[in-house]
């Protein structure tokens, strides 16, 4: 697991490289070439001490070591000189392995200013590791800035959907396994650390699950942490030997080999097959075969498609369809596969889609599960889908697993913050748990489990376009809607407006612009007299619903659904929409988009007019108070009025103890399934409570040998790094024992400070504005102790004191019951809809009506 120390440390190579090396890519590059130069020399270093001898800085590239460029004497130009000339020659080394001088093949230093370099090299001969797993670790969250080749319509997959893909399939020490684009490896990675895990004698599967789907225990660190977690020890030379064999990759890109290629050689496998193949238009390795198959292939077609050779099942030039033909072309006869792939396979009407869907419900398709939208933000809003293939399962049931992902433990926002209640790890055992059933002929009943259906091939196969929408067969809830259904196009104009061009927007002026997702700027003119329903018909918010106000100018990748009859009324149809699941009506690969012809069979129930009527004044009076509740929610912030007469003290004269905590890792310690507290930053909710249910733990011993971050009762926790700098919370006796990580300082104050008191004026805008004006670095931000041992802070009496928490706490308790009151008025309002469309609201195809449930119910 990568410590947050060397996420700090790559980030401050970033930062120090960001003036001369813009471009991500190549900051990616220069730091790759420094990290091996100096993990070479570690190693050359090591070798001398258990009495060999150096091999990559030995004879005439002795001059290049590690210790002759950073020696005290060296100025910044011979520095410079030394570094350039090294990198430029280590291709010529023969005493480099040959994956690292194709590393530094036409490596050259592409600015010319010493002090970058030393600064450089300075934060990067901090870098030291005794495996290269960590370096394989520090190597994967360096790849992570790269982000996107949305050009060729490739997105980094990730990790904790790699994790997830891998889970589901449960790759063995005796299969071969492939990635056919395999970009930086990352499922080939994923599947060595399963593998190992499921060979160590420390593993055990029951204690993982309850951490994982119990504690919220990223699934990475408990059942897919690294070598150094899980050694992997029940495996033999000769089955590790053959491990490290039946890893492959391709990839059409060089860079994206040689990525590769490094990722596997510093996670251990010193001979990694990575091989650059154009997987759909050379035939060279046509008749090799593997039993897992992983993969995110490209989502995008080279303008012209492509042109592949004739041996494909399935006749197409969309990359997309070639891929996944292709991957189950390439199965063993008791292989099995998890890809991704955009939502055009799901459900476009091409010939080549419906024949590739055709072959493989047919064949090997066995579940199909639904991400959400927003998983490759901030590069793509693309919908994805994960499909399950595996050849003999399939012969064994006549049915089709859907499954539906809601929250993948991030928000859908560009910055994808991490939240609570992914559904990942309930997904993985349930839709696991039904593969094992399958296989031993006892599935596993579906009765009552979330987001999990069963529907017949037969089913799917009735219309001849084997359309593999789930929404399209979600019957758990017969719709006994008591109204008309018709066709959203029969009851509504649906057009987009005349496009303004930015220049010609505004951020002042009479009339308002509304884009797809709200208002943008001002206009001179309108053109829309009335409020219009909008729908967001392009990119991640595809199918969001919005209304616009009068007088204003409609534009962007808006839809405006106006009425045109007067049995249908605009703001019903604005809270019908707004409520209802629109994934069935996106189209679109690798950029969703909602047209005129998707929408306009979408069905509707349309109640009369007198009724629709009362429905949108019931909404209405629920929306006024949850607006009300959610600007007292927004608006507060615990407020202390600093009394002049008080005395402002520096915190550390009334703190007995201000320190940071230790991460285990960074000393050798492994997380655990249970023990002792471990506290980060992650676990500290919006109100300051530490989230008990979100902590990792450790075991007594390393509890013990970092005494100095033993959390006390009343202890208050400060973070000090990254981009949640000054979040505060608080330590009450639940927590005790407890640890916690370097990023959160632990303050212990005297008995002159109220321990709430001093943790609600740490969160206090005062305090966090005075923040922003001391923080230092650019992508990641620190505070040092001494910075908030210098945070002044109001000394009242005590009893002042305990007024003033009593006080913050009476309103935190109104503000709660706000937050629950939103809640429950929500909650009014998805009732209220639900009983227009029946006792649940189901997409279902556009252009037929509701169908009888056909093998399980489906809870909400």
């Amino acid at each position: 697991m990568l410590d947050s120390e060397t996420k700090r440390r790559i980030d401050s190579c970033r930062d120090i490289l960001v003036g001369k090396v813009p471009d991500p890519k190549s900051q990616v590059e220069q730091i790759t070439i420094a990290l091996i130069y100096k993990f070479m020399d570690d190693m050359d270093a090591e070798a001398e001490e258990l009495g060999g001898s150096r091999t990559f800085f030995a004879g005439e590239f002795g001059k290049y070591g590690w210790a002759k460029l950073m020696a005290p004497n060296m100025g910044g130009f011979d520095i410079l000189a030394l570094y350039s000339e090294a990198i430029q020659k280590m291709n010529e080394n023969d005493g480099v392995p040959p994956l690292f001088r194709d590393i530094f093949k036409n490596a050259y230093l592409p600015y010319r200013d010493p002090e970058t370099l030393r600064s450089f090299l300075k934060e990067i001969d901090s870098f030291t590791y005794d495996h290269s797993e960590r370096l394989g670790d520090a190597f994967e969250y360096l790849l992570s800035v790269l982000g996107s080749q949305g050009d060729a319509g490739q997105f980094r997959t990730p990790r904790h959907i790699i994790d997830f893909m891998v889970e589901v399939i449960d790759p063995k020490k005796d299969e071969t396994i492939l990635d056919p684009a395999c970009g930086t490896a990352g499922f080939l990675i994923s599947s060595y650390k399963h593998i190992l895990k499921h060979n160590s004698t420390d593993y055990r599967e029951k204690d993982d699950h309850e951490a994982y789907d119990d504690k919220g225990v990223p699934l990475e660190m408990v059942t897919l942490d690294s070598p150094l977690h899980y050694k992997g020890d029940l495996l033999t030379p000769d089955e590790r030997k053959r491990l490290a064999a039946a890893l492959k990759g391709y990839d059409i890109s060089p860079d994206m080999v040689r990525l590769s290629l490094v990722n596997l050689y510093l996670h251990g496998f010193t001979d990694p097959h990575i091989i650059e193949y154009d997987t759909l238009t050379s035939e060279e390795r046509w008749n090799d075969y593997s039993d897992i198959i992983l993969a995110n292939p490209p989502f995008m077609s080279p303008k012209g498609g492509i042109k592949p050779h004739k041996r494909f099942s399935v006749q197409a030039t969309r990359s997309e369809v070639l891929f996944v033909d292709y991957i189950a072309e390439h199965l063993t006869p008791t292989g099995r596969a998890a890809v991704i792939v955009p939502e055009g396979i799901i459900f476009q009407s091409g010939s080549g889609y419906k024949k590739l869907r055709e072959m493989l419900i047919k064949t090997q398709l066995v579940a199909v599960i639904s991400l959400p939208a927003g998983v490759f933000n901030p590069y793509s809003g693309v919908k994805t889908s994960i499909l399950i293939m595996d050849k003999r399962l399939s012969k064994k049931t006549d049915s089709i697993l859907f499954a539906k992902i809601e929250n993948d433990g991030f928000n859908l926002g560009a910055q994808r913050r991490a939240i609570g209640g992914s559904h990942l790890p309930a997904a993985a055992r349930n839709i696991k748990a039904w593969l094992d059933g399958v296989r031993s002929d006892s599935p596993l009943d579906l009765e009552g489990i979330p987001n999990l259906h069963l529907v017949e091939k037969a089913r799917i196969a009735e219309n001849g376009d084997w359309n593999l929408s789930a929404e399209r067969y979600r019957s758990g809830v017969k719709v006994a809607s008591a109204y008309e259904m018709v066709e959203l196009g029969a009851v509504a104009d649906l057009y987009q407006p005349k496009t303004i061009t930015s220049k010609e927007i505004t951020e002042v002026g009479q009339y308002k612009v509304f884009g797809a997702n709200g208002i943008i700027g001002y206009f001179s003119d309108y053109n829309h007299e009335e409020p219009e329903v909008l729908m967001t018909c392009r990119g991640a918010t595809c199918g969001t619903i919005n209304m616009s106000e009068p007088k204003s100018w409609i534009t962007g990748n808006a839809m405006v659904i106006h009425p045109t009859t007067t049995a249908l009324n605009k703001n019903f149809i604005f809270f019908l929409l707004k409520s209802s699941d629109m994934s069935s009506v996106i189209t679109g690969a690798a950029q969703p988009q909602i047209t005129r012809q998707s929408l306009a069979p979408y069905k509707i129930p349309l109640p009369p007019l007198d009724v629709q009527k009362e429905i949108v004044a019931e909404i209405e009076s629920y929306q006024k108070i949850i607006d009300g509740a959610r600007q007292v929610v927004e608006s507060y912030k615990p407020r202390i009025q600093v009394d002049p007469d008080w005395q402002m003290v520096e915190l550390s004269s009334e703190a007995e103890w201000i320190t940071k905590g230790t991460t285990p890792t960074t000393h050798g310690y492994k997380f655990q399934n249970s023990g002792i507290n471990f506290i980060k930053i992650e676990c500290i909710n919006d109100v300051g409570e530490i989230d008990l249910d979100r902590v990792a733990f450790i075991d007594e011993e390393c509890h013990e040998l970092f005494k100095r971050s033993q959390l006390k009762e009343n202890d208050i926790l400060f973070s000090i790094a990254g981009t949640k700098m000054g979040i505060t919370g608080f330590v009450t006796k639940k927590a005790i024992p407890a640890n916690t990580n370097q990023a959160l300082a632990i303050i212990r104050v005297k008995q002159s400070l109220v321990p709430r008191f001093a943790f609600h004026y740490l969160r206090s805008a005062v305090i966090q504005s005075e923040i922003e004006s001391i923080k230092v670095g650019v992508a990641q931000f620190n505070l040092s102790l001494k910075q908030v041992s210098e945070l002044r802070i109001p000394l009242p009496d005590l009893e002042t004191q305990r007024v003033i928490v009593a006080e913050i706490e009476e309103e935190q308790r109104l503000v709660n019951a706000n937050k629950e009151l939103i809640r429950l008025f929500e909650d009014k309002i998805k009732a209220t809809i639900n009983r227009v469309w029946g006792e649940e609201q189901i997409a279902s195809n556009p252009s037929e009506e509701p169908q009888e449930p056909t093998l399980c119910a489906v809870s909400a």
